[in-house]
């Protein structure tokens, strides 16, 4: 095996790592659950589990990363030789294999439309005309395929380029312009009139409305925003030196996703509230409800423009760690091994991708299991795949792997406290296992039959 490829700095390992975790979850699906649930109270709830699960289970994927210095299904064989744990790895590579396959569906309706602003098709539409043209464009299977080819391509280029010259350089460039691109647009958001109303349904929660299922979907969607139990995390934190401080890394990452939930919140609920309309839209409100939203301003189609690219920009960054997970464990370290296997492997999806894309045109009347193949994929991963992921991590790391050994991991280039370890040592082997199974006894529709 080859020399195996580092970070060249710890800010672009924390850049990477946080544009794996900020895509769809944080920027897309975020807002329109807040929505959902309630807002203010959902939102606090969701950051109490970020800290108490998602953290926890974090720093799991980095200790196991970095101990082993290998990709996702090697790291468990060098910890755990002879048993069966490397399947948690191989649980990774098909839970992105089959995420990315949609994930990219998703990227491509975002292109169309930053093509559709820049032909103006977009201007001069009245508010129940966006809904039509949105359907119109997912019924398309031409321009679905074609702009789902795009996304896909654009991701092999960059990961076949390697961390530092590829991932890491384009998240350097990428991460810090959705940053700005962001700031802009809360900045117009919330400067609108009425803008108030939508600052305090995202920052005055009213728990006497929160209920059982809003705290379920906040602690579900507090690991599912973090991108955990993929190992994405145990891929990139194997590219890391030994002096990287790993806490701290991980609370910086955690940090970070946290910020952008605020900014995607703060750029989208005070424009809901100005114009009107309702905040509970669903997964339409990115392509239905804000195009209706920036229509009406003056200039409105250059800062949904904006929004557009800060999307795109965050839903390559998770794209990039998606295929990078398959791509290190095939290429097994060797870079001359890294483009072929990216162009094998990402053609790959896209071809599985093919019946997603065509779910809302010629497939839409079939169906598995009573779902289209968009939403089978999105079942799939999200309700069973990253839970089960999830689960097996936090057991591996507290039940399999030596409890001195990992304190002495998570030590190097760090000050970590005998105390704070044990804390996180206690959550991780006890209260993580039983959140996570609450949370797929949820998603799996268990708990809407008792409550």
């Amino acid at each position: 095996m080859s020399q195996r490829e580092q970070f060249a700095t710890r800010l672009g390992f924390i850049l990477t790592t946080a544009g794996s975790a900020i895509g769809l979850g944080a920027i897309w699906k975020f807002p329109y659950v807040a929505g959902q649930n309630g807002g203010g109270a959902f939102f606090f709830i969701f950051i109490f589990f970020t800290f108490v699960l998602a953290l926890p289970l974090m720093m799991a994927e980095f200790a196991i990363g970095r101990t082993a210095g290998a990709d996702a299904v090697t790291s468990f064989k060098k910890i755990a030789p002879g048993t069966k744990w490397y399947g948690v790895g191989i649980l990774g590579m098909v839970t992105t294999f089959i995420l990315l396959s949609f994930y990219s569906v998703i990227g491509g309706w975002i292109i169309t439309y930053l093509g559709k602003i820049l032909t103006g098709e977009l201007a001069d539409l009245q508010s129940d005309e966006y809904a039509l043209l949105f359907q119109k464009t997912i019924e398309n299977p031409w321009l679905s395929l074609s702009l789902q080819l795009i996304f896909i391509l654009i991701t092999i280029i960059v990961v076949g380029h390697g961390i530092q010259n590829g991932i890491e350089r384009a998240s350097k460039i990428m991460m810090p312009a959705l940053a700005i691109l962001f700031l802009i647009l809360v900045i117009r958001s919330v400067t609108l009139d009425g803008a108030a109303k939508g600052m305090a349904f995202l920052f005055q929660p009213d728990f006497s409305k929160l209920t059982s299922k809003a705290v379920l979907d906040a602690m579900g969607q507090s690991f599912f925003t973090l991108s955990i139990g993929v190992s994405v995390m145990i891929t990139y934190s194997s590219y890391l030196p030994k002096t990287t401080n790993l806490p701290r890394s991980a609370m910086s990452v955690v940090s970070m996703n946290l910020l952008i939930v605020i900014l995607a919140g703060l750029s989208i609920f005070p424009a809901v509230f100005s114009f009107g309309l309702n905040p509970d839209a669903g997964p339409v409100l990115l392509f239905n409800v804000l195009p209706t939203i920036f229509g009406q301003l003056p200039f409105g189609m250059l800062f949904f423009a904006a929004f557009l690219i800060v999307f795109l920009f965050a839903a390559l960054t998770s794209a990039f760690s998606m295929l990078e997970i398959i791509v290190s464990v095939l290429s097994k370290g060797h870079q001359d091994k890294r483009k072929r296997y990216a162009w094998i492997v990402g053609i790959a999806i896209f071809i599985f991708g093919i019946p997603s894309a065509l779910s809302y045109g010629v497939l839409s009347d079939v169906t598995v299991f009573g779902k289209s193949f968009f939403d089978l994929a999105d079942y799939a991963v999200s309700n069973v795949l990253m839970p089960l992921g999830s689960l097996s991590i936090a057991i591996f790391v507290s039940w399999k792997m030596e409890k001195s050994a990992l304190y002495e991991e998570l030590k190097k280039g760090s000050q970590l406290k005998k105390r704070i370890f044990q804390a996180w040592y206690y959550i991780l082997r006890y209260v993580a296992p039983v959140l996570i199974v609450i949370v797929m006894l949820d998603v799996l529709g268990v708990w809407e039959k008792i409550l």
